[in-house]
């Protein structure tokens, strides 16, 4: 877990600050430091001096920084503003190239996201199901959630809000989530179906495949623990589990409620391996265990035809992908400020992104998280807070229209306010975590 987060953050920052870096340097602007992370009071685990520049690492692992000469940041060293600007210091360009350095790390983290959204698609996932093809087949399975809404087995999902979509599991995605109408056939008729606008809340707790999807579900064993009453059994690893005491499927956590009620009991699983159907007694443990890990997935109709990623249509998926990322985490964050969601719930620091890397090296898991997160930094990074680019560019906005520069005592000034807000929004992130570690 600490390996993936400190590669995938390193990445992030990295790149994030290598945006400031470059769009400095294209308008003649002098740059001290290039750091990822932060060389608090001095201490630092390297560095190297190139040029003008000193690059290094330091010991504080929570973000990264350029010093710009010129400009008020998160060093608060205002000495060497007293005198008169420089030609190469960031204070004595004009507005509009200042305004580009300061948005061009989250440019850098919004390139960044497509491009791992992209090459996500195009290299591990390889191919996509068409929605023309549920629609041409059997249409939709439902699953516990898709029921609760009022869909149906064999219902056609035609558009979202009105738009037709190309990919079946874009149906699965935040704009469906968070509250959309579905445009639907069913029976040779079309209707609507409304998805309530906090509908997010029970996918996340049930899984995503407890909704709908495009075919009967199972679950895929992808791990058996030596000793343990599955292994004993014969149950192997890519056994696809499709009933449990003669009762399919119905959403992601069936199988952990059903054998949950049956301890220091036995379940017969109904499995398919190989193409060949078998049946397997399991005893369970005191615990309602079996010994498993799987993975709830939908049984592919093979009549479907898959369509391959190329490079043309991943960068386009690839790029609606990570638009979608940014607008779900505003929604979120909206949803925070409204009172619709509890922070605690909603807030991860350091050690929850660790969590959601896991701890199993999985590359396509680890670019498909580092691919989100840079879009999450690169929204972040644009709220109107004094220390985040967002907030330098609030200022620098305003001077552009309203043709008033702000004095470098109100820059300081706001970036304390900033910074003290940052600090107290970490503190209670890591905080956060730590508590949440506790009570589970």
């Amino acid at each position: 877990m600490a390996g993936q987060l400190i590669l995938g953050l390193s990445i992030l920052v990295t790149l994030h600050e290598l945006g400031h870096f470059l769009a400095a340097r294209a308008f003649g602007i002098k740059v001290e430091k290039f750091y990822l992370f932060f060389d608090a009071w001095g201490f630092k685990l390297f560095s190297i001096k190139v040029g003008e520049t000193e690059y290094g690492i330091g010991w504080l692992p929570f973000g990264g920084y350029v010093k710009i000469v010129g400009m008020v940041d998160e060093s608060l060293d205002t000495e060497s503003l007293a005198a008169e600007p420089e030609p190469h210091e960031f204070r004595a360009k004009p507005a509009w190239q200042r305004l580009i350095v300061m948005v061009s790390g989250v440019a850098m983290n919004v390139i960044l996201g497509i491009v791992i959204f992209s090459s996500t698609l195009l290299h591990y996932k390889k191919d996509y199901l068409p929605n023309e093809e549920v629609v041409k087949g059997k249409g939709i399975y439902t699953y516990k959630l898709g029921k609760e809404v009022g869909l149906q087995d064999g219902d056609k999902i035609l558009a979202i809000n009105g738009k037709s979509f190309e990919r079946f599991e874009d149906v699965l995605s935040s704009r469906v989530l968070f509250g959309a109408t579905l445009n639907i056939e069913r029976d040779h008729r079309n209707m609507e179906v409304e998805i309530p606008d906090n509908f997010y809340r029970k996918v996340g707790v049930a899984g995503r495949w407890s909704f709908i999807g495009y075919g009967p579900l199972h679950y895929e064993v992808g791990r058996v623990v030596e000793g343990d009453p599955a292994a004993k059994a014969g149950v192997k690893v890519g056994d696809k589990i499709t009933a449990i005491n003669g009762e399919s499927i119905a959403n992601n956590d069936d199988l952990v409620s059903k054998i949950g009620a049956l301890k220091n009991k036995s379940v017969t699983l109904s499995i398919l391996r190989a193409k060949k159907e078998i049946s397997i007694n399991c005893n369970v443990t005191d615990k309602g265990t079996i010994g498993i890990g799987y993975d709830a997935t939908p049984e592919k109709n093979t009549s479907y035809k898959m369509e391959p990623y190329t490079v043309s249509n991943s960068l386009s998926f690839g790029t609606s992908d990570a638009i979608e990322a940014l607008v779900s985490n505003a929604k979120g964050l909206g949803k925070i400020f409204t009172g619709e969601e509890n922070a605690s719930d909603s807030v991860q620091g350091p050690i929850g992104i660790a969590t959601i890397y896991g701890g199993v090296w999985d590359w396509a898991r680890f670019w498909a998280i580092t691919g989100l997160l840079s879009m999450v930094l690169a929204f972040m990074n644009m709220l109107p807070i004094p220390a985040l680019d967002g907030g330098h560019v609030i200022f620098l906005l305003i001077e552009s229209i309203f043709r008033v520069k702000f004095s470098d005592k109100v820059m300081e000034r706001a970036q304390v306010v900033g910074m003290i807000i940052l600090f107290s929004l970490l503190i209670f992130a890591v905080g956060n975590d730590i508590w949440k570690h506790i009570i589970n």
